[in-house]
């Protein structure tokens, strides 16, 4: 593989298959690299990958998840769905698909990142979608890539939900992806006759007759490759790839990993690892965030209609937080037994409102460990103030089961028992039993300001002390967002190539 491209992208995931296909649209010859299957069409992936109701190839052991092992806090490691397949990760999830909030973005800015604030990269939201419901209105795309639309009323527990918020007193949100204060409303999503679209099919499979566009699957890159200080190609099982610029866009897993596989991080654990130190930026892999989520187990009294897993979606402020909107419980309308296609056991009817804390304090870590596997520790709730605030979160959601607009649809023991609910303690105790991760991971090569030791990136996603080399997925982002990252992820790729076509 003796070749030479302008670009070689690592990784066809939710931000690559954007990135790769805007720059090729400039003209660029572009090699898309990816460690799984490359479908060349919406209608050769799997059946499991395309049916948006069930999310079945994120169970362990099927080839399009990488299946990560993920210590939670000390004592708890889980496995974690990644995807390994074009689209990544986004062939895999819910098809939730909420942009990030102006305090987000803003928040970015504010921490030296000004082409990344709301109102900056709001342009490339509106290019990335084609909103079914609110296109023709401010701040709305019509004609991109990307399908949404929102699940309409008359299901009859998603509308109890909504009653219920009501009653709690939170305000309505119509549209969560409007810049409106949070509340509760629809989950926009995308997806399209049922279908889960993800980027593979809405970015590359358009573009598979560009002269400059490459697409390669089942291709391992191993490291990087610098000559003088320079990013030059990258390293697989079959050669050297070389290229004028290098961009990893593997996920905020694959992509420290590889920097640090390529001798790119903390000097310190690089040698302590065996291996050379190409340059010595200490941030790599630290300050990961993520979603801490817990489950609060329900139980219609009634059978309810099929559809998607996924309908409405509260966004509530704690007390204390330092951005609106902390909180997410959100239910899901499907037992997970057929949403993941696992044996149903003795609870198979079960519901689950999932609480998540969308703004944690706690850091966490991915690093080499003495035998040369890379590690990922969440630490979550490793700050009191996030256990208070997920104990809030979790009373506010076994609220919402009590309300009177839900209450008489539910079966009795739904929620949790009083003598847990009422002491921080023993709710302490429960959430950690069942703490889980949302799997929303972020910020293990983050931007920030030249003068920032942490920063691994530029505002213009370039790595410090390495030239020709960029990251261009949630690795990137100061911290994750309050929402869920799927819809920022895109915009992360589209907003890359017109940087990168700037400059």
């Amino acid at each position: 593989m003796a070749e030479d491209w302008d670009v070689v992208v690592v990784g066809a995931g939710t931000s690559g298959c954007a990135l790769a296909a805007r720059l090729a649209d400039t003209g660029r010859r572009v090699l898309l690299l990816e460690a799984g299957a490359d479908h060349r069409e919406p209608a050769d992936f799997p059946a499991e990958l395309r049916d948006a109701a069930t999310m079945r190839a994120a169970a362990p052991g099927h080839e399009a998840n990488w299946d990560v092992p993920v210590e939670l806090f000390p004592g708890r490691v889980v496995g974690v769905p990644r995807g390994r397949v074009v689209g990544g990760s986004s062939a895999l999830n819910a098809c939730s698909f909420i942009r990030a909030t102006r305090a987000d973005l803003d928040g970015w800015a504010a921490a030296g990142n000004d082409l990344w604030s709301f109102d900056a990269v709001l342009p490339a939201f509106r290019r990335l979608e084609a909103d079914a419901d609110f296109g023709d209105r401010p701040g709305h795309g019509a004609d991109g890539p990307v399908p949404v639309r929102r699940p309409g009323e008359g299901h009859p527990l998603a509308d109890a939900f909504a009653a219920a918020a009501g009653e709690q007193g939170h305000a309505a949100e119509p549209d969560k992806n409007a810049d409106g204060p949070p509340g509760y409303g629809p989950v926009p999503l995308n997806v399209a006759g049922g279908m889960r679209v993800n980027t593979a099919m809405a970015y590359l499979s358009p573009r598979r007759g560009l002269p400059g566009l490459t697409v390669r699957g089942g291709v391992t890159v191993h490291r990087v490759v610098v000559e003088g200080g320079r990013a030059v190609g990258v390293r697989t099982a079959d050669g050297t790839v070389r290229a004028a610029e290098v961009v990893l866009a593997a996920g905020a897993v694959g992509s420290p990993s590889l920097l640090l596989r390529s001798g790119i991080g903390p000097a310190d654990d690089l040698r302590a690892a065996g291996l050379p130190v190409v340059a010595d930026v200490p941030g790599v892999g630290a300050g990961a965030s993520d979603h801490p989520q817990v489950y609060v187990p329900f139980r219609p009294l009634r059978p309810l209609p099929a559809g998607l897993p996924l309908h409405g979606v509260l966004h509530a402020t704690s007390q204390g937080a330092t951005a609106p909107g902390d909180l997410e419980v959100l239910p899901w309308l499907t037992p997970f037994s057929r949403i993941t296609g696992a044996p149903a056991g003795p609870h198979q009817d079960e519901l689950l409102v999932g609480v998540g804390l969308q703004r944690e304090d706690s850091r966490g870590r991915v690093s080499l460990a003495p035998d040369g596997r890379i590690r990922l520790e969440h630490r979550y709730l490793s700050e009191e103030a996030d256990r208070r605030r997920l104990r809030e979160g979790v009373r506010l959601a076994v609220a919402l089961l009590r309300s009177p607009a839900l209450a008489p649809m539910l079966a009795p023991g739904s929620g949790l028992p009083g003598p847990v609910l009422d002491a921080d303690e023993a709710l302490d105790g429960w959430i950690r039993e069942r703490l889980t991760t949302a799997v929303h991971l972020a910020g293990t090569a983050r931007m920030g300001r030249d003068e920032d030791g942490t920063a691994v990136v530029d505002q213009h996603l370039r790595v410090r002390g390495v030239a020709g080399l960029r990251v261009v997925d949630t690795s990137v982002m100061p911290q994750v967002t309050s929402r869920g990252p799927a819809a920022t992820a895109v915009m992360l790729g589209e907003r890359a190539a017109e940087l990168m076509t700037a400059t």
